[in-house]
């Protein structure tokens, strides 16, 4: 099986975000990618693991809908990731930058890409900052990990 440049897998779970949600937390340089191969023979690649958090409550009392959600998918994310994904939802919460504590529904994204993909930096800040701008949100957490993957 051949494998494309980029897989992307979203898995939606409970946020810490929201109408404004949480402080990014990313790396300033992405890091060496490890080994190919365990001592354990473990099977699959090592490749970066993303998570964006999405909050879906708005300022104004507001929400994100699932349709905006969906088309905001289908706009933003799918043209950059366009291998696939899942999407499941979960309730949130967040405390502002002025201090307040929101509960929401909230959406998580995971996406997996190779290390060697050199475009997935820019993608995932660009979903992030036109779903600020979009949904007049604070922010949008991401965290990033290394995983293994096997197809």
């Amino acid at each position: 099986m051949r494998i494309s440049r980029r897989f992307a897998v979203t898995v939606a779970t409970a946020a810490l975000l929201g109408a404004g949600g949480a402080v990014a937390a990313t790396a300033a340089a992405d890091p060496a990618p490890p080994p190919a191969s365990t001592a354990d023979g473990a099977p699959g690649e090592v490749w970066k693991r993303t998570e964006l958090y999405f909050g879906t409550g708005r300022p104004d009392g507001g929400v994100v809908t699932e349709r905006e959600f969906a088309d905001f998918t289908a706009t933003e994310v799918t043209p950059r990731f366009p291998d696939g994904f899942t999407q499941l939802e979960g309730t949130g919460q967040w405390r502002s930058g002025a201090g307040a504590i929101t509960r929401e529904r909230s959406v998580v994204l995971v996406l997996l890409y190779p290390f060697t993909d050199r475009d997935a930096n820019a993608d995932l800040e660009r979903i992030r900052s036109d779903y600020r701008k979009l949904f007049d949100q604070e922010s949008v957490l991401r965290t990033d990990s290394v995983a293994r993957v096997s197809f």
